[in-house]
């Protein structure tokens, strides 16, 4: 069983994250289980948790955005979960490659390309464990 954890401040962001990559997007990742939350806080606690697998962070939260967050998380923990973060805007993708996230993807949310990028790195988590 997987654990996605997604951020946004925007519930339809969540709604549409969830959808997209469902609870089983592929062969050998089943059974996926969604933390949502609209604040920075509870990502921090899940990380110091260890409870995600993979984190989908939307740039475009606010106060706190997706993109410093996965900076933060990345500084701040011995590993860091692969995180695939979403922009709004095609001249962030710098600011996104520095937030260290391994998959960056724009808003709006196309379901194949999220699909395809959350089993990608979760298949590459299950494969290191």
């Amino acid at each position: 069983m997987a654990v996605v954890l997604v951020y946004a401040t925007d519930p339809v962001v969540r709604d549409q994250v969830r959808l997209a990559i469902g609870r089983s997007p592929a062969a050998g990742v089943d059974g996926i289980t969604y933390l949502d939350t609209a604040d920075a806080g509870d990502v921090v606690r899940a990380c110091d948790e260890g409870l995600p697998d993979l984190l989908v962070l939307d740039g475009e939260a606010w106060p706190t955005g997706g993109l410093g967050l996965c900076r933060q998380l990345g500084d701040e923990l011995t590993a860091r979960p692969p995180a695939i973060a979403l922009i709004g805007r095609r001249d962030d993708r710098w600011l996104a490659e520095w937030s260290g996230a391994e998959a960056v993807l724009m808003h709006p949310i196309d379901a194949v390309e999220l699909s395809r990028a959350a089993v990608r790195l979760l298949t590459a988590e299950k494969e290191k464990a």
